[in-house]
């Protein structure tokens, strides 16, 4: 373990929901590190933000403690009676929805294990102390937030299937308001094991036979053995350096950090930084990176099934190789860059979470955790008192053709026992001398480019609320279509695109990211991404003061 603090504990924490980061700065006060006070706030979101928070899922951690820098694997992984048909008719069509809804789409929780290793490896505080703040709210009670009440009224239909789901989160037929007040007696039994057990509370005994008992009873093949035999995996972070800092961030089976690595090298290598801020020029190079990025992700996949690695995406020649392809004067049809033409669903969900905390240590965590859809497959398990989640969708369920957020993707990524499905998630970390950040975000596969944007803001000179905020632009490749934030371009930058070939639309949806950071005189900077009905009850308070919260540094 870390050696115990001398100086007075300080820090900062950004996360999805105010209880959480509550949690989390209690946790700092109370002793504890970055790490302990990220394991309390994911824990606490499992529970007050039952959309994307989970124990059914699984997710990714960078960290960097007493200058330790490493990264966890904690994804969900295929169940043993995974096979790569399972979600084809007979006629080899895609089953509307199968690996959406229901246990069927759950791949193996990777959750329970992962935070548990996280914190047995770098945290300070007992165990049951950095799991106490959620058990306490399930015991004893929380207010449904305005977020989740939202998401349970657009997600009636799909919740009223499972009775379980519906018993609980749509009583009466009609979804939960905000305010209401909820107890969750079921999951406090279940944090109470894994309090008192570790991950094996979860993962055998009553709660996993619980698990596999509903699957079985709907169509699903996840099995107790399948969570008893899960293992999170410490992997080598993925390093580059970009303008003077150094970064860390997750390797394969996460594909956002090298989409941010290569967008990032492609970017100076095109001359971005001697360009005016906006505009269509910076537009057009942005997209044209992203076009490239995001179809060089079409050959990742599971560590074990790649087929190409991040560090021959970001090797100099072929980084020269993508950068050469790009005309300044025209845009490239993605048809071009890849042989793949499928045309993506504009459904495209984004039900990660993410938390950035940082120590008065300079400890730094950068976590991202997920349940794919929202609710995950709305799955409910109600013995365990938690969602199951629905990334067996994030394989190629049917490669060629695009997944419920529109990432069209190839045979490496597809169904097998054990495989791991290539995620969009970018926990990232990045530092210079004194200076540390910790950035990340939700929004599936647009979190790469707004992780990307808000650092290359931040770096240009924004306060982390004014990076976190500017509007953005977003291109995945497929659909060909470059996506902008009102704001983000004038008239004339929309008349010149266009005129260079691109299609510009308004997204549905965008990312939101979370950062926080340490400036060279130790004070800390705190970005908490304004977009979406949560934007209010997002707390950031440090426990020392930041500086001014907008503005150029």
């Amino acid at each position: 373990m870390p050696a115990a603090a001398t100086a007075p504990p300080t820090g900062a924490i950004v996360s999805g929901e105010a209880a959480a980061t509550a949690a989390g700065l209690a946790i700092l006060a109370g002793g504890g590190n970055a790490v302990d006070a990220a394991v309390a706030t994911a824990l606490v979101l499992a529970v007050v933000h039952p959309e994307a928070g989970n124990l059914g899922g699984g997710g990714f951690a960078v960290v960097r403690v007493n200058d330790e820098l490493a990264a966890l694997d904690f994804r969900e992984c295929a169940p043993a009676a995974a096979r790569p048909d399972m979600y084809l008719d007979a006629g080899g069509e895609p089953v509307p929805r199968a690996s959406l809804d229901g246990p069927l789409a759950a791949a193996v929780p990777g959750s329970p294990a992962g935070l548990h290793e996280l914190h047995r490896r770098f945290g300070r505080l007992p165990w049951a102390r950095v799991v106490e703040p959620a058990l306490a709210l399930a015991r004893d009670g929380f207010e449904v937030s305005i977020r989740t009440a939202r998401q349970l009224a657009l997600e009636r239909d799909r919740l009223a299937r499972f009775p379980d789901s519906a018993a609980l989160w749509l009583p009466d037929g009609l979804p939960r308001g905000a305010g209401e007040r909820l107890v969750l007696p079921a999951l406090a039994r279940t944090l109470t094991a894994y309090r008192d057990q570790g991950p094996t509370g979860i993962t055998s005994g009553p709660v996993a036979a619980a698990i596999e008992a509903a699957s079985r009873r709907h169509g699903g093949v996840l099995t107790a053995a399948d969570l008893a035999a899960y293992r999170p995996v410490w992997r080598t972070p993925l390093r580059f350096e970009r303008r003077g800092w150094q970064v860390a961030t997750m390797p394969l089976p996460s594909s956002g950090g090298v989409l941010v690595g290569q967008m990032s090298h492609l970017l100076d290598r095109l001359g971005w930084r001697e360009l005016p801020r906006g505009g269509a020029e910076r537009a057009h190079l942005l997209a044209e990176a992203a076009r490239r990025a995001y179809a060089d992700r079409f050959r990742l996949a599971d560590p074990a099934t790649t087929e190409v690695t991040a560090e021959e995406l970001l090797a100099a020649a072929w980084l020269a190789r993508r950068a050469g392809e790009i005309s300044r004067a025209h845009a490239s049809p993605s048809a071009g860059v890849s042989p793949h033409p499928a045309e993506p669903p504009s459904s495209e969900p984004a039900e990660t979470t993410h938390l950035s905390v940082i120590d008065g240590e300079g400890n730094l965590v950068a976590l991202s955790t997920t349940l794919n859809e929202i609710f995950g497959g709305a799955f409910w398990v109600a013995e365990a008192g938690f969602f199951l989640n629905d990334e067996m969708d994030d394989f190629a369920t049917a490669p060629g053709r695009p997944n419920s957020f529109g990432l069209v993707q190839g045979a490496a990524n597809a169904v097998a026992p054990g495989r791991r499905p290539l995620s969009s998630m970018a926990p990232l970390l990045a530092w210079r001398g004194a200076e540390a950040l910790a950035i990340g975000g939700r929004g599936g596969s647009r979190i790469p480019t707004g992780v990307l944007q808000a650092l290359l803001s931040f770096w240009e000179g924004d306060r982390a609320q004014a990076a976190v905020t500017r509007p953005r632009l977003h291109h995945q490749w497929l659909p060909d279509r470059l996506e902008a934030e009102p704001g983000a371009l004038s008239a004339s930058d929309l008349a010149e695109l266009a005129r260079r070939g691109h299609t510009v639309v308004e997204p549905r949806s965008f990312a939101r990211i979370s950062l926080v950071a340490r400036r060279a005189d130790g004070t800390f900077d705190l970005g908490a991404d304004p977009r979406g009905p949560e934007a209010g009850a997002v707390l950031v308070s440090p426990l020392r003061p930041p500086g001014p919260a907008d503005g150029s540094r």
